[in-house]
């Protein structure tokens, strides 16, 4: 007893818990974000130092010409000819309406305003997940809005002025090209892919030619033929409007596109999904609308929204058929002879490839939300 009874003295028995200590400073805030993201390796120091002279050698002289030798205001070239002037934002400031509107008649503008407004207050509610009746903003941003704002831009009804789309333009048309063929591409593509992957040997080669007929054609040559060829086709006294033209085309490419992303998603599913579904009763279309569809377009919101970015970029190109787009429009007023200087290209265009990035970014994120929120990552 006495040899257990030294050995237990010798033992140490913690009798309160001790407090917590904080982490150490080189793994924790300011200093551990650093190491852990741009010095954890040689690797990432290297690219690290790279990087940091990069922006070193490129920045000061990019900010200096987009901000502090940058001129802000003005009556016309004169304020951009001077030596060492930087970018000629007094330029975009003066035309920054016509950049918003194209030639839209200035005493009708509000109109356009009005058609920005209903399509924010459509837009955002249905992108807020929390946000109740779904299915309500649902039918007026895809069915009722469209209604809405071609009688305000059109005109023509209920005593509003007559306005030809030849006067639209800038932003206006830029938002208007991608919205037609974002709406009608998704459910254009999912119809294609589910055609596509059908059992019935005539709709699956239709399908299969239509997809592959215009992911195997440019947009540039889509547009053209719908601009210059299309009314060859048609019977004599018969014409469409040239942008009408422009929105099917690029809605008819964009379906085609849109097609193969579900199709990647539908043959993710796994078979015992369709087998369950089919189990309890469901038949085809029920087993698609609630079992398979759901889950396939979580699994490809990066590529759906991915799709849509190169829609609202793909805009672009309607300026080879007579169409001013927000680019389109920019490089038109080049050749005002007011404006008429070296800096207003360059600043013009930077100005243009900010909106663009300042769209596609947003659709960006928004999808990188969407995809923490339904949790299509499947991380555990």
């Amino acid at each position: 007893m006495s040899d257990i009874q030294a050995q237990t003295d010798l033992v140490f028995v913690r009798q309160a818990v001790t407090e917590a200590e904080p982490p150490p400073r080189s793994v924790v805030g300011p200093v551990g974000w650093v190491r852990r993201n741009l010095f954890a390796s040689i690797g990432d120091t290297i690219l690290t130092i790279l990087a940091v002279l990069f922006l070193a050698f490129a920045l000061p002289p990019l900010l200096n010409w987009a901000f502090f030798s940058a001129v802000w205001d003005g009556p016309d070239r004169s304020v951009c000819t001077s030596e060492g002037v930087g970018a000629c934002w007094a330029f975009v400031k003066a035309k920054f309406a016509q950049f918003v509107y194209g030639r839209y008649p200035i005493v009708e503008r509000w109109r356009v305003d009005l058609v920005f407004l209903l399509g924010a207050a459509g837009l955002i509610p249905l992108a807020v997940p929390s946000v109740p009746y779904k299915n309500w903003n649902t039918l007026y941003l895809f069915i009722v809005f469209p209604v809405l704002a071609f009688i305000l831009l059109a005109g023509g009804f209920f005593g509003l002025r007559s306005v030809e789309t030849a006067l639209w333009g800038g932003l206006l048309v830029t938002l208007v090209v991608s919205y037609a063929g974002i709406v009608a591409s998704l459910p254009l593509g999912i119809l294609l892919a589910l055609g596509r992957r059908s059992r019935m040997p005539i709709v699956r080669t239709l399908c299969i030619a239509f997809i592959e007929f215009w992911r195997g054609v440019p947009l540039i040559t889509v547009l053209f033929m719908a601009s210059v060829m299309l009314p060859l086709f048609l019977p004599p006294g018969v014409n469409f409007d040239k942008l009408l033209r422009a929105l099917i085309g690029v809605a008819l490419f964009s379906a085609a596109y849109m097609a193969e992303v579900v199709r990647g998603g539908l043959q993710a599913i796994p078979k015992g999904q369709y087998e369950a579904a089919q189990a309890i009763g469901f038949g085809y279309w029920k087993m698609m609308r609630l079992i398979v569809l759901p889950q396939a377009l979580k699994l490809v919101i990066p590529g759906i929204v991915n799709s849509f970015i190169g829609i609202f970029k793909d805009t672009s190109l309607v300026y080879i058929i007579g169409l001013f787009d927000l680019l389109g429009i920019v490089r038109l007023n080049f050749t005002d002879t007011t404006w008429s200087s070296w800096q207003t290209p360059a600043t013009g265009l930077v100005f243009a490839a900010f909106i663009f990035w300042l769209f596609c970014f947003g659709m960006s994120r928004y999808s990188q939300f969407m995809e923490r929120h339904l949790n299509t990552g499947h991380r555990h």
